[in-house]
């Protein structure tokens, strides 16, 4: 396969890892937003112990359960992605590897360890 074609499948696996990194963080933006909307009824029923039922009140009805996007929940924007962009992403590239590269991955990091790599030396096996 020539050099090119390498750099190009390299160039698109390197763009999937970093969706799938980007997919890590909008799991962690779920994580952290459902755990703020669980502190948010603590945070409630101290106001309402101190006396604050005013502020108790509008955290109730104004923040918790709030939708973060107009009609969604974290999990929907999860789903969304995971559904759509990230899966279409994930099939682009595997038909990509498929056709180019008989599905192998990794092919510059594989040519990287062969050259590094001691030959005959436990811990150094090509594969």
């Amino acid at each position: 396969m020539d050099d090119t074609t390498v750099e190009a499948l390299g160039k698109l696996s390197s763009a999937l890892e970093t969706t799938d990194r980007a997919r890590g963080h909008l799991y962690s933006f779920h994580q952290l937003t459902g755990k703020a909307d669980f502190e948010l009824d603590e945070a409630v029923a101290l106001f309402r112990e101190a006396g604050h039922d005013k502020i108790a009140d509008r955290i109730q009805q104004d923040l918790i359960g709030r939708n973060v996007t107009p009609g969604h929940w974290t999990f929907q924007l999860v789903e969304e992605y995971d559904d759509g962009y990230w899966s279409e992403f994930r099939t682009v590239e595997r038909a990509a590897r498929d056709e180019l590269a008989e599905g192998k991955r990794h092919l510059h990091e594989a040519a990287l360890k062969e050259r590094r790599r001691t030959h005959g030396k436990p811990g150094h096996e090509a594969r």
